[in-house]
């Protein structure tokens, strides 16, 4: 899938220097940020999306105790 985005100049040229340093295409560095970063923002949105269920009671929760019996590691 083709997608095109603007780049703020500084960015740019900071990834044209990378990508001429380095003898790679600024795609692929690219490619490498959204595979990385959209790791990242999973992560975080996420957890957030689930910490706000959680808040609104709308998420099931259990204590460490809980856990811990559960998984029979009470001693």
């Amino acid at each position: 899938m083709a997608t095109s985005i603007r780049l703020d100049p500084s960015i740019e040229q900071r990834l044209d220097h990378l990508a001429s340093a380095t003898g790679r295409t600024k795609a692929y560095y690219l490619r490498e940020l959204v595979i990385n970063g959209l790791e990242d923002l999973e992560d975080f949105y996420l957890a957030d999306a689930t910490m706000e269920r959680v808040r609104q009671g709308k998420e099931t929760t259990f204590s460490s105790a809980e856990v811990r019996g559960d998984l029979g590691l009470e001693q």
